[in-house]
């Protein structure tokens, strides 16, 4: 296989073999994460980082990668006007197809609740939970991270920190009680762009790395950056430790009826929480290690939560993202080893995130969700065996889904 800066195609092997890998990621943790028999470490989670909680960040990742691996091909072809003229139009309508694919169900019950009810609680759910889910984060993020994307190294590391800052303000604000709060939002709701566009950032950074060095070079370099990436994610989750419940308030939350999981003030602790507390008491638990349940220790911002799109969180996980992409870096751009099911879904993502979702709807009815183990995975792999039969033959008759 030629190195991948020398493909014909102008594709980055690797990075289609990532995202091929992260869309069977996706097919797995999305078909198992709602039956009883699942391992806990493939299912979602609000508190802490899961296997699970890796996959979205990955897709944002390689977003980032292949927007600013191509958007500058096409500044030189069309010219800068053109170009982001026609990316934002493209992600204006993966907007409009997130809408579609995540509608939700009837607003009203009548024509006369509707008159009687306002903007806000016609829309507000609705934006708040339905609509801001991956396709819609993907698209947002883009968007948002579109005034750098040409932009120096530096500027766009600027960028993310101060979105990540904007992010935090907001939550002291509003935003972490709000996305906790029923109707709960999902993957950080409508503000989580702030913090997705990390990830999508880091892999803009990728792009460079791996396109103005080596192999050998370049996956030194990925892995370094991973690694003080995951180390940094993780510092900041240590954060959550101040909002340990001293032990005897915990027991009697356990006697009592509990109080809300939620902290009182979740993003900048009262002195009474960090005053007089040593260092070793504010290592908080490795990564996809699950803490303590609420009534030992309260929901925070300090926490790596996907539903609230944390700063810890991204950064942990846009070094994850990182390691991985290195690994197949060094496979398939320096050793030249591919698998053709990583082909086959990477090259056409957009159409497994629509398919695999059609069916799942079609397989899941027929298996309960307490079926043995042995149950769920011959059902996962119908499940994996139909979308990629899909995927296959749209890839046969060279048909891809762009936006």
């Amino acid at each position: 296989m030629p190195n991948a800066k020398d493909a014909p195609s102008g594709r980055i092997v690797s990075l289609d073999q990532f995202r091929g890998y992260t869309v069977a990621a996706m097919f797995l943790v999305n078909f198992l994460g709602s039956y009883a028999a699942c391992p806990l470490l493939l299912k979602h989670s609000h508190t802490y980082c899961s296997y699970a909680d890796t996959i979205m960040p990955q897709f944002l990742f390689a977003v980032g990668f292949a927007f600013r691996l191509t958007f500058e091909r096409r500044v030189e072809r069309e010219g800068a006007a053109a170009a982001y003229r026609r990316v934002v139009k493209r992600l204006l309508g993966l907007v409009l197809l997130s809408m579609v694919i995540y509608a939700p169900g009837p607003i009203a019950a009548s024509w006369g609740q509707l008159r009687q009810m306002s903007l806000w609680e016609t829309l507000g759910s609705v934006a708040k939970r339905e609509w801001f889910q991956t396709l819609m984060h993907i698209a947002v993020a883009s968007l948002w991270i579109v005034p750098v994307i040409r932009a120096s190294a530096a500027v766009r590391i600027l960028y993310a920190v101060l979105s990540a800052l904007v992010h935090l303000l907001l939550s002291a604000w509003f935003n972490f009680e709000w996305v906790n709060t029923t109707p709960n939002g999902i993957d950080g709701g409508p503000l989580g762009f702030l913090t997705w566009s990390i990830p999508a950032i880091v892999g803009t950074l990728a792009c460079d790395l791996v396109t103005s060095s080596g192999n050998a070079a370049s996956f030194g370099r990925l892995v370094f950056h991973a690694g003080w990436l995951m180390l940094l994610g993780w510092i900041m989750s240590c954060g959550t430790r101040l909002y340990d419940v001293p032990a005897g308030d915990a027991m009697t939350a356990s006697t009592e009826q509990a109080p809300s999981r939620l902290a009182e003030s979740p993003v900048f602790p009262g002195q009474a929480q960090w005053k007089g507390r040593i260092l070793s008491s504010l290592v908080a638990e490795p990564p996809f290690v699950p803490p303590p349940p609420p009534e030992q220790r309260r929901w925070n911002y300090w926490m790596m939560s996907q539903r609230a799109g944390t700063v810890s969180y991204l950064i942990f996980s846009a070094g994850i993202s990182l390691l991985v992409f290195a690994v197949f870096h060094v496979f398939c751009d320096q050793w030249g080893w591919t698998l053709s099911v990583f082909r086959t879904l990477g090259t056409n993502a957009l159409a497994g995130y629509i398919v695999h979702g059609m069916v799942d709807a079609a397989v899941s009815p027929f298996v309960p969700r307490d079926a043995p183990a042995w149950c769920m995975w011959s059902a996962f792999a119908l499940y994996f065996g139909i979308c990629w039969l899909f995927l296959r033959t749209l890839e046969k008759n060279n048909i891809f889904l762009r936006l």
